[in-house]
């Protein structure tokens, strides 16, 4: 289990990437106050946790009304994270985690970016909702299992919210050039985690 449990916080802490954030939460929070910085990111958490959880009770439930095996969304899921990982590795924008420039437009006339684009797509995106399900998807919801890996989320998002907090000293050490370095080395590992879950959804289907 503890073996299990590593390998998701490996998977999960990659997909949501802290180090992102921070780039983008200085910029989007440039000139504010700092009980403002702290506000939003404990808002975004919170809102991006209530988000996850509800998708690893119900998620499952849902793709079997819908008639789709977890071995399909373990395929699709790596696909989908495998694409994330390389624009991790060539630090490109990601369609699963950026906006559009409407919606970019809309984040500036709004006081509250906790919800968007901070909760969703940043922290909660859609990487995020199918790592939680192809590793949730086959566990009972009252196993120890069940229990740890909802821990390693909370302990993922506990380390976003400190990343959005000290932004401004984080970005004085990596500057943009440091969290690219970082994005590349997590888009590695991510890459390969996400072979694998193809790998292991394709195996389940022929069996």
């Amino acid at each position: 289990m503890i073996e299990a449990l590593v390998k998701f916080f490996v998977v999960f802490f990659v997909v949501v990437e802290p180090i992102s954030l921070i780039p983008v939460f200085a910029g989007l929070t440039a000139g504010a106050s700092a009980a403002y910085k702290r506000r939003m990111a404990f808002k975004s958490v919170i809102i991006a946790g209530l988000i996850l959880v509800a998708f690893a009770l119900a998620g499952g439930a849902l793709l079997g009304t819908m008639g789709i095996s977890l071995d399909a969304f373990r395929i699709f899921g790596g696909l989908m994270l495998f694409l994330i990982a390389l624009d991790m590795v060539f630090v490109r924008q990601s369609g699963a985690r950026t906006t559009t420039n409407r919606e970019e437009e809309e984040v500036k006339r709004r006081e509250d970016i906790s919800v968007f684009p901070l909760a969703f797509p940043l922290i909660a995106g859609p990487g995020a909702l199918a790592t939680i399900l192809l590793v949730t998807g086959g566990e009972s919801r009252t196993s120890l299992l069940f229990l740890g890996q909802l821990t390693v989320v909370v302990l993922v998002l506990a380390t976003a919210f400190l990343t959005m907090v000290f932004t401004p000293r984080l970005m004085k050490v990596l500057g943009i050039t440091g969290a690219n370095v970082v994005s590349r080395l997590s888009g590695v590992i991510l890459g390969a985690l996400a072979v694998q879950f193809v790998i292991d959804g394709v195996r389940g289907s022929l069996a």
